[in-house]
């Protein structure tokens, strides 16, 4: 792989011509269990720094990157841009996410349509005010993926943290439980702005598609209630999860197929 990237492990000639949609995890293992158990032809592109990347088919045929964006923005934002020069033109994030509304309930899933963006990687990519917002067609697609499989779900702003515990407001499950004033009763000003729930990468890539040309999107399974607990219901993970990828493969399935037909 003598044009392999740095981080990524491989480059554009692992790829076919026609590979231009990412599916990205930060969980090595669901990126693989994409690839292999719910997408056909799933094989091995590179396991590389933990960020594991799998080359697969979508069910209309056309190929697709499940790569692994590893835990946090700061890792997210090489992994796309790496994806970015092997010839990526659109990427979902699949991820998991904290509800912070009372209807937003664990199981359901989250299709983010923009982000309140708490991230020094976001500001790297550009200005704190610079919005932070999905690609509006893709998160169409997304939310009707979700409609026509009959999967529980919810549009709109999410919010983007670089701290799980902190910038989260978690306390109580944490090895510190003083927060600073900031992030004291940060839970009920967001949710009083309706932001839907936590997350840590989403609002990065939301930017970094506005800014490097491609088409962004976010589909997150709930597996926590934060306005009842500050832990995952480990539980509910996996049929989240399950909702949130199935609502991602079958929304780049329309989107290539779409693109495809001119």
């Amino acid at each position: 792989m003598a044009d392999a990237l740095y981080h990524l492990g491989f480059g554009p000639d692992d790829l076919p011509e026609d590979a231009t949609i990412a599916l990205l995890s930060g969980d090595p293992d669901r990126s693989g269990l994409i690839a292999r158990e719910h997408l056909a032809g799933g094989r091995e592109l590179a396991r590389h720094r933990g960020l594991d990347s799998f080359l697969a088919q979508l069910p209309g045929g056309a190929p697709v990157v499940c790569a692994t964006s590893g835990m946090g923005a700061p890792s997210t934002s090489i992994v796309v841009n790496e994806l970015v020069q092997v010839g990526i033109r659109t990427i979902i994030r699949i991820g998991t996410s904290g509800s912070i509304q009372d209807r937003v309930r664990i199981g359901s899933v989250v299709v983010a349509a923009g982000a309140l963006t708490n991230q020094g990687a976001a500001d790297d990519i550009a200005p704190t005010a610079f919005p932070a917002a999905a690609d509006p067609f893709l998160t169409v697609a997304l939310a009707r993926a979700a409609r026509a499989q009959g999967i529980d779900h919810h549009t709109g702003i999410i919010a983007s943290t670089d701290t799980f515990f902190e910038g989260q407001e978690r306390s109580a499950s944490s090895a510190n439980p003083h927060l600073l004033r900031r992030q004291r009763g940060m839970i009920d000003e967001y949710a009083d702005l309706g932001v839907l729930s936590f997350e840590m990468e989403a609002g990065t890539l939301f930017k970094m598609g506005l800014v490097y040309g491609f088409a962004a999107g976010a589909v997150l399974g709930i597996v926590a209630q934060r306005t009842e607990d500050e832990r995952v219901d480990l539980s509910a993970k996996d049929a989240a999860i399950d909702g949130a990828i199935r609502t991602a493969i079958a929304a780049a399935d329309t989107w290539t197929t779409a693109w495809k037909d001119g």
